[in-house]
């Protein structure tokens, strides 16, 4: 639950920016810099094999910056891997909140390579058989990642996307490293101001 609230949290603060102001300038053409996004993840969850799930995420682009961070925004990712458990965990489930920067290189106009480094709260269900009231752990998460996106048509975009994550001292002071794709689709938000 707590999550769930942190995630809306998030959300919220990446759209506040999305507001209209009263003054708007006349004869110029403005984008809003966010992309919204809806994804399939399928990730290895480096203790039994494999899990599924939904993933969404916001990206906010910074425009007015000079040449040298052209492509530099925040992105902010929440996935909830859980489905396929293998049976000696059956209530396995991965759920992540992250955010941090992300570098776009848009060299190219319908293809555009990206790498981020994420970090925030991962949340993980689990049995355990010899410590039964052990079943659920948080921990600080961070994910380097990145891919590609394709412009399927006009402010739709096809996006692949690999990420490595770091989950510290779990188990015995193991560190866990889910790590695995995403597939999905976002929409690139644009608008033109008139007076």
């Amino acid at each position: 639950m707590h999550l769930k609230l942190i995630l809306a949290a998030l959300c919220m603060a990446v759209t506040i920016p999305v507001f209209p102001q009263s003054v708007a300038p006349g004869t110029t053409e403005g984008r809003l810099p966010l992309t919204v996004g809806v994804s399939f993840s399928d990730f290895y969850t480096d203790w039994t094999g494999r899990l599924e799930g939904g993933t969404v995420w916001a990206d906010w682009n910074f425009y007015r910056v000079p040449s040298l961070l052209r492509g530099i925004g925040i992105e902010v990712e929440g996935r909830d891997l859980n489905t396929g458990q293998r049976p000696s965990v059956p209530n396995l489930r991965q759920d992540t909140a992250l955010v941090g920067p992300i570098y776009t290189w848009r060299h190219y106009r319908n293809i555009h390579p990206y790498g981020k480094f994420l970090a925030g709260l991962g949340s993980i269900d689990f049995t355990l058989p010899y410590y039964p009231t052990y079943t659920h752990d948080t921990r600080t998460v961070s994910a380097p990642g990145g891919g590609v996106e394709y412009r399927a048509w006009r402010n739709v975009w096809v996006r692949g996307d690999y990420e490595y994550q770091f989950w510290p001292d779990m188990f015995n002071h193991h560190a866990l490293n889910p790590n695995g794709f995403t597939i999905g689709a976002s929409y690139n938000i644009s608008h033109r101001q008139r007076r």
